[in-house]
């Protein structure tokens, strides 16, 4: 039976409503405890015990984790509209991102600043496919959010092989190690979740991802 990844995804708007006539910092404030709130909601739902903000600690490198069930991973992550939590107990350093796909990008800066050489090329071949942007981007933040690096490693040195008609592949650093990860187009966002893998003679085995979506968020379109 292969190991499990379970995906939450939600509309923010399902869980946080944004109150009139307060000041920005306020905003960010209010929206950043609203999503803990549903991460914690979510985590005590499925662990069948209650889980609070007091319940996680940081890495040295600031990635979240459960300091009394150390063995159970995950990540989360949030657009403007969008939240998302990866979890798992058998699927090591998980790292997951995730963005809408209407957002206003400087496509070809961030992809000069961001993109492997390779990345680059390939995008350049595609006309530019914004599709194929989000894929590469997102599939860099969740391979090194599953390493726990973040962004302190430099976005421009990983060549995620990632390809513009397949949703999911590995990806290798000599400072990370081994990576998979698969991709996935939702109905207005593009979500990636990302694991840590191994060389194995005997290939690649694929973990069983399970997406839970809550409140109106659309139905998952079919990869």
């Amino acid at each position: 039976m292969p190991k499990q990844i379970r995906i939450d995804i939600s509309d923010i708007h399902h869980f946080f409503t944004l109150p009139e006539n307060i000041e920005r910092p306020q905003q960010i404030e209010l929206r950043k405890q609203a999503i803990y709130q549903f991460r914690n909601q979510l985590l005590s739902v499925q662990l069948n015990q209650n889980i609070e903000n007091i319940d996680f600690e940081k890495t040295e490198f600031g990635k979240p984790f459960l300091k009394k069930i150390p063995k159970f991973f995950l990540n989360h992550s949030h657009s403007q509209k969008v939240y998302a939590l990866a979890s798992s107990n058998q699927v090591v350093d998980l790292g997951v991102d995730l963005e809408d796909l209407d957002r206003r990008v400087r496509f070809d800066a961030l992809a000069k600043h961001a993109f492997h050489p390779t990345e680059y090329q390939m995008w350049q071949a595609l006309e530019c496919d914004p599709i194929y942007w989000f894929k590469v981007w997102t599939t860099k933040e969740a391979v090194l959010k599953a390493n726990g690096l973040g962004i302190r490693m430099d976005l421009k040195d990983l060549n995620t092989n990632t390809h513009p008609l397949q949703n999911g592949g590995r990806c290798e650093h000599e400072k990370i190690g081994v990576f998979a990860y698969q991709n996935f187009e939702l109905a207005n966002c593009m979500l990636t979740v990302a694991w840590r893998s191994e060389h194995s003679c005997r290939g690649f085995a694929l973990p069983s991802i399970q997406i839970h979506q809550h409140g109106s968020f659309p139905k998952t379109k079919a990869l």
